[in-house]
């Protein structure tokens, strides 16, 4: 599925061949590779699996200036719906949040979304330091990640435009409105991106919360089994 004329997303990844579909969206300073592990477990649960490059990262073009509106508007032309399922983490669940119109999934599930207030210039400030990593500080930051995750994700690092934090900066956080289709939000133990007070307010519109034990904010590297678990009903 080619991205639409005038898109800074590339051609969608995919795993799988089943008649479902589910969506992938990633995180920043990610990218569609991010699912390395993911997406290939839920091809062999029967799904066709999808995953975009988002603006700035991995395959995908770079913007003039990035804004999460930009962002969004790119994965709507990118990987327009229906999906069974759509999936975003991190950012992705942020820009799928603003999409969920033009996506037209039957079902979502945020992971760790990043939801609250932006992080400040000095997070952005180490978060940019993270392109300079080597694989063995990857690791020693991530000891539960599967190696070819930290493969996956230290070439993502290596391609990501970090202007892309620009779009994040300074951003109060989402305001949910009520939930117009189910929808899952998965969190970190604990999670440093949807905050507690936020988290709370959810379940009464319309969200099921839920946090995978012990899980750092990159769920589905940390700990995949507990990922599954926590979205089983989801699927």
């Amino acid at each position: 599925m080619p991205a639409s004329p005038g898109s800074s997303c590339p051609p969608l990844r995919t795993w799988g061949e089943g008649d479902r579909t589910v969506l992938l969206v990633h995180g920043l300073s990610s990218a569609s590779t991010s699912f390395v592990r993911l997406g290939p477990a839920l091809a062999a649960r029967g799904y066709r699996v999808l995953a975009p490059d988002l603006p700035g990262h991995g395959r995908s073009s770079r913007l003039e200036s990035y804004t999460l509106g930009a962002e969004a508007d790119a994965l709507a032309a990118a990987a327009p719906g229906p999906y069974t399922v759509a999936v975003g983490h991190s950012l992705g669940g942020r820009l799928l949040f603003m999409a969920r119109d033009r996506i037209r999934a039957a079902r979502y599930v945020y992971l760790d979304p990043a939801w609250g207030p932006a992080p400040d210039e000095s997070v952005a400030a180490g978060l940019r330091a993270q392109t300079r990593w080597d694989l063995d500080t990857l690791a020693a930051a991530n000891p539960r990640w599967h190696p070819d995750a930290l493969a996956a994700k230290l070439a993502a690092l290596r391609r990501w435009d970090t202007a892309t934090l620009d779009a994040s900066l300074g951003s109060p956080g989402v305001t949910p409105e009520p939930a117009d289709a189910p929808s899952l939000v998965l969190l970190a133990d604990p999670s440093l991106t949807v905050p507690d007070a936020l988290a709370r307010r959810l379940p009464g519109l319309g969200y099921t919360v839920r946090t995978v034990p012990g899980a750092g904010h990159v769920l589905h590297h940390d700990d995949l089994d507990g990922t599954l678990r926590g979205m089983a009903d989801w699927l």
